[in-house]
């Protein structure tokens, strides 16, 4: 390891958002929507988009608990569950359906979860049918879905492959074993290659390994083991994330405490040591966590500045209206969120009313949007200018103060007010885009709020 990375590391591990939005969601103004101002940004961004969607679906139940994981989910082995859910998913979309004034254009469908193969290929196929059956599906289309390998059959994804799926993400976190004990997900190399045999054999065009680091017991040893088998599977991209310990939040997390976690300069050895194998297996570092072949779609949009990052993560498509269904799913109208009840029954309940299950949410206000547009302009393509009267003039000098910081340790360059990130940069870069967190600034929250930033 580099040694003057040692101070930047105990400099900038600290608690910052991880900017799946903006604002982030404890910054909310739940008071500043309703059904029927949510119903309003939806229709209009609809229009503005001619019709053009996308579709998150959360699928919570699991039958196995990973503690690592702070998803919503529930877990349970009674697959009796499936039915009324995914009727209750149906019911919400027709809510949707009957405000939309035109046939929509889905351009991508994500399953999460939860285990989305917890459901069976029947089900699976009756949910995806149901919704596309009076929309149209966009020639350049992106289905995806998240997998556990363990739960995974090659009937799921012959099924998803007859409705139009065409990408697929398996969850591996690690390979040893004594790091998937403790965090209770027992998962073996074959069973993980027979799924990726299963995708390449029903045509998926792009396979995704998500891997952790930074786990409990974790070790750099077993992240270069793990990358070694995963260089086997051949997969198109890799997310590599910092593993996130939020207790507080999650709290099968408290199986485990912080002298079982590696320390940030050990993070940093597992990230670095990662980055170095997959650069020699020809994958480019695209954003922050993600890689990418060459020849996928993925690096194709950043070579063209046209990688967009949304709740589901980074992704080709640019729709500003992304329809969340299930419990927990979170819709984004692009000047507003909208979250769905967390607990399934409620979610159902509401559903059966006919009722809209929103239970909190934001409408951004101009400064709202113009930061959100700085922080995807820098998780995205790196750089962002900005201008110095769009800010609090109070906050534009602390924004200059940190950046000239963040220059002198070599993270950015900062140029007539263009900020580029460099050197370490991208392992930083949500503690960059904090700088432009107006919100953050106005009421910093406590440290059991946000995970640490390495």
């Amino acid at each position: 390891m580099k040694e003057d990375i040692l101070p930047l590391l105990h400099k900038y591990d600290v608690p910052v958002p991880r900017y799946t939005s903006y604002p982030t969601v404890p910054y909310w103004e739940p008071e500043s929507i309703d059904i029927d101002k949510w119903k309003r940004a939806a229709i209009d961004t609809f229009k503005q988009e001619d019709g053009a969607l996308s579709i998150y679906i959360h699928l919570p139940f699991c039958e196995n608990l990973c503690t690592f994981c702070a998803c919503n989910k529930r877990i349970t082995k009674n697959h009796k569950v499936e039915e009324p859910y995914l009727q209750a998913v149906l019911k919400e979309w027709t809510m949707y359906r009957s405000i939309l004034p035109s046939q929509p254009i889905i351009k991508e469908v994500h399953l999460g979860g939860g285990t989305p193969t917890f459901f069976s290929p029947e089900h699976l196929v009756e949910l995806i049918e149901g919704i596309t059956k009076d929309a149209q599906i966009a020639p350049d289309h992106e289905f995806s879905i998240e997998v556990h390998p363990n739960y995974t059959t090659e009937a799921h994804l012959e099924a998803l492959a007859s409705v139009g799926f065409n990408r697929i993400s398996l969850g591996v976190q690690d390979f040893d074993p004594v790091v998937q004990f403790i965090i209770n997900r027992v998962q073996s190399f074959e069973k993980t290659r027979e799924v990726v045999e299963w995708a390449r054999k029903h045509h998926y065009s792009s396979i995704n390994i998500d891997l952790i680091y930074g786990l409990p017991k974790q070790t750099i040893s077993s992240v270069v083991h793990t990358i070694g088998l995963v260089k086997e599977l051949k997969p198109d991209r890799i997310a590599f994330y910092s593993y996130a310990h939020v207790p507080w939040k999650s709290k099968v997390q408290r199986r485990y405490t912080d002298e079982n976690l590696p320390k940030a300069s050990e993070k940093w050895e597992m990230y670095q040591s990662g980055m170095k194998l997959l650069s020699e297996q020809g994958f480019e570092i695209i954003g922050m966590d993600h890689f990418a072949l060459p020849d996928d779609k993925l690096f194709e949009a950043v070579s063209k500045g046209k990688m967009h990052r949304n709740f589901m993560g980074y992704t080709t498509t640019q729709t500003k209206l992304i329809v969340g269904l299930g419990c927990s799913s979170i819709s984004d109208a692009w000047n507003a969120f909208a979250q769905n009840e967390k607990e399934v029954e409620k979610y159902q309940e509401k559903i059966n009313q006919g009722i809209l299950p929103l239970v909190t949410g934001h409408v951004l206000n101009e400064e709202d949007v113009m930061i959100r547009q700085h922080i995807l302009d820098l998780m995205c393509r790196g750089n962002t200018e900005i201008d110095p009267h769009a800010f609090d003039p109070s906050m534009y000098k602390d924004i200059v103060s940190k950046l000239s910081v963040l220059e002198e340790d070599g993270l950015i360059k900062l140029e007539n007010n263009k900020i580029t990130v460099s050197g370490n940069g991208a392992l930083f870069i949500r503690t960059i885009s904090s700088t432009l967190d107006a919100r953050l600034w106005r009421k910093h929250m406590g440290t059991n709020v946000f995970s640490k930033a390495i």
